[in-house]
């Protein structure tokens, strides 16, 4: 088990996936003076903790094995997929969602204007869709730099 923190990619990758998951929350405070401490676990935000650890990942696979090695092919070609989902399918999803969570509000809407039975308990809510799966291209961006800075300032101490 100890072995895993002498495994320098590893850490690297863990390293960034951290780091990128709690600055979330001072930089969403910095833009929008919201304090939102839930996004240390949520999707979505300012860095891509995804872009962030696949970067590291890489990064640190090229520095220890080389940028000619067969495991940073598999790490590079990982991370593109990973980032390109990252920034395009997910978002798309979450484009999706939002539209769905206007539907439902509007259906609502509608049948409670339509409803003649004013003595009945309000509906039940329904909980709204994810809309934060996915990344802007610019978080995308930030998140692989951020994951290749960790894996050089990690580098050292290994």
């Amino acid at each position: 088990m100890a072995q895993l923190f002498t495994n320098f990619p590893l850490v690297s990758a863990l390293a960034a996936i951290l780091f990128a998951q709690v600055v979330k929350v001072p930089i969403q405070f910095i833009v929008t003076r919201e304090f939102t401490p839930g996004l240390v676990f949520g999707t979505g935000s300012m860095p891509s903790s995804h872009s962030a650890a696949v970067s590291a990942l890489t990064t640190a696979i090229g520095i220890s094995e080389g940028v000619q090695s067969i495991p940073f092919a598999i790490a590079f070609v990982f991370s593109i997929i990973t980032m390109f989902d990252a920034s395009g399918v997910r978002r798309e999803a979450g484009e999706h969602a939002i539209i769905l969570n206007q539907l439902v509000k509007d259906f609502q809407k509608f049948i409670d204007e339509a409803s003649h039975w004013h003595d009945k308990a309000e509906y039940e809510k329904i909980a709204e869709l994810k809309t934060l799966l996915g990344h802007k291209p610019i978080e995308v961006f930030v998140g692989a730099l951020t994951g290749i800075g960790i894996a050089f300032l990690i580098y050292p101490l290994f």
